[in-house]
């Protein structure tokens, strides 16, 4: 089972620590419940544990949940602590969290916010 991610129009990454012992209804109690979003929309949602080695990533494909459980064999994720928050990603922010980088890149070259010329 191979998902593409690319296209979700959400991608959500819950901050702080996670109990990763919730599984699937767990995890998809704490999104409407804490967070009063929606598990069954086109997003996908992130968690992490106390660690930093590991993650989840719950996704609802139409007919069911999928949960992807992924333990890093090196290194460490630089996980936002903020345990109240939930922060929509772009893709590139995904790409650079799951690299092992901070959501915040200061020498990323940014997007204009004028015309292009």
């Amino acid at each position: 089972m191979k998902h593409d991610f690319t296209n979700v129009k959400n991608i959500y990454i819950v901050c702080g620590k996670t109990d990763m012992r919730k599984g699937i209804d767990g995890l998809a109690t704490l999104i409407q419940d804490s967070f009063e979003l929606d598990p069954y929309s086109d997003s996908v949602f992130l968690f992490c544990g106390l660690s930093k080695d590991r993650y989840k990533c719950l996704y609802f494909d139409g007919d069911g949940f999928a949960l992807l459980y992924k333990r890093l064999d090196g290194g460490k994720l630089q996980w936002p602590k903020d345990e109240n928050e939930v922060r929509n990603l772009s893709q590139q922010e995904l790409r650079w969290l799951l690299k092992g980088l901070s959501l915040q890149q200061p020498k990323a070259i940014q997007k204009s916010l004028k015309g292009v010329f």
